[in-house]
């Protein structure tokens, strides 16, 4: 769904200011004094942001999201192996999935640990198991987190 601009007459009776004015600002013909820019901030925040909050809800959900993270990965797996701590730098894309699992443990209030173990989770199937192609035993868990950015979530 494209942005649509705001009405300018609902916006400029909500600021007190003419419609003219509105109009002139989004043509960038001059700006609000600092009390309209504040509520115009006020509005926008309130109005527009979870409409787009919502939007990236669903993309990430349908599309999956990217996992850029530098962290310290426990391991339990088959004999012969090490389960000794590793420091992993990781970057993945992550499905849906487990996007919908994130948005369902912080709309369920859940802890930074539970979101830990949905992460973890989630790259010992995506990317430590390549998807089940590899190290069938394998479990994964997120010990420290050093540094994470995520993109579309």
């Amino acid at each position: 769904m494209p942005w649509r601009q705001p009405p300018t007459k609902a916006l400029a009776a909500e600021l007190s200011v003419s419609q003219r004015t509105v109009q002139r600002w989004l043509k960038g013909q001059g700006a609000p004094k600092p009390a309209a820019a504040k509520k115009v901030e006020q509005q926008v925040r309130a109005k527009w942001q979870p409409t787009v909050k919502q939007r990236v809800h669903r993309e990430a959900e349908k599309r999956g999201f990217m996992l850029h993270m530098s962290g310290t990965f426990g391991y339990s797996s088959a004999a012969g192996s090490t389960d000794d701590p590793r420091p992993r730098t990781i970057t993945q894309k992550m499905p849906g999935s487990v996007a919908h699992r994130l948005y369902a443990a912080r709309d369920a209030k859940a802890g930074q640990a539970e979101q830990e173990r949905i992460l973890a989770e989630g790259l010992r199937e995506h990317y430590f198991k390549d998807n089940g192609h590899r190290a069938a035993g394998l479990d994964v868990e997120l010990n420290d987190i050093s540094w994470m950015d995520v993109e579309g979530l």
